[in-house]
Parts: structure tokens; C-alpha cells; sequence
């Protein structure tokens, strides 16, 4: 019949080697070229990407850009126009104005209180 602690050496001998034949073979799989050419594959998948990425947010921000401008312009013709017709009816008003005050001026020489 084994002892305890010879079964417990046992166990803690296997552990040990399981952890080095794992070390082992993580260090043969990081200097495998393989596994080197993959890395250098998704390396260069993941450059792609943030390129395509980049270029898409430029574009975005391009377009924001532009309706910005757009809506810019948009705003001051539609100022440009109220503006406009503000000032004819400021103009008209003085055109009626002139008249009324010109019709007035008429009625007192009529008169002949001038």
C-alpha cells in the first residue's frame, strides 16, 4: 500500500511536468513560422480595417461638412429673401406715407391755411 505523501509526490511531479510540456509547447508554437505568417496576416487585416475605418469617418465628416455649408447657405438666402421683403414694406409703407402726407399738404392749400 503506497503512502500519502508518495501519492501526493506522484501528483505534484505529473502537474509539474504537464506545466513544462505545456511551456514547451507554447514556445515551439511563438518561434513557428506558421504561426509567425498568421500573426503578420491579422496584423495586416486589422490595418485594413482601421483604413477603411479612417475613410469612412473622413467621408462622414466630409458630408457633415457639406450639409453643414448647405444648410448655411440655405439659411442666409432664406434671410437674404425676408430681408427683402421686409425692406419693400418698409419701402411701400414710406411710398404711402409720402402720398398721404402729399394729399394732406393739397387739402390745407385748398384751403388756404398754408
Amino acid at each position: 500500500m503506497k503512502s500519502k505523501d508518495a501519492d501526493f509526490v506522484e501528483r505534484r511531479a505529473a502537474a509539474k511536468d504537464a506545466k513544462a510540456a505545456l511551456l514547451e509547447k507554447v514556445k515551439a508554437k511563438q518561434n513557428d513560422p506558421a504561426a509567425e505568417a498568421r500573426r503578420a496576416e491579422r496584423a495586416a487585416v486589422v490595418a485594413a480595417r482601421e483604413e477603411r475605418e479612417a475613410a469612412k469617418r473622413a467621408e462622414a465628416e466630409k458630408l457633415a461638412r457639406e450639409n453643414a455649408e448647405r444648410e448655411a447657405a440655405e439659411q442666409a438666402a432664406k434671410q437674404a429673401e425676408e430681408n427683402k421683403l421686409i425692406n419693400r414694406m418698409v419701402e411701400d409703407e414710406a411710398a404711402r406715407k409720402a402720398a398721404r402726407d402729399e394729399r394732406y399738404a393739397a387739402r390745407k392749400a385748398r384751403k388756404g391755411h398754408g
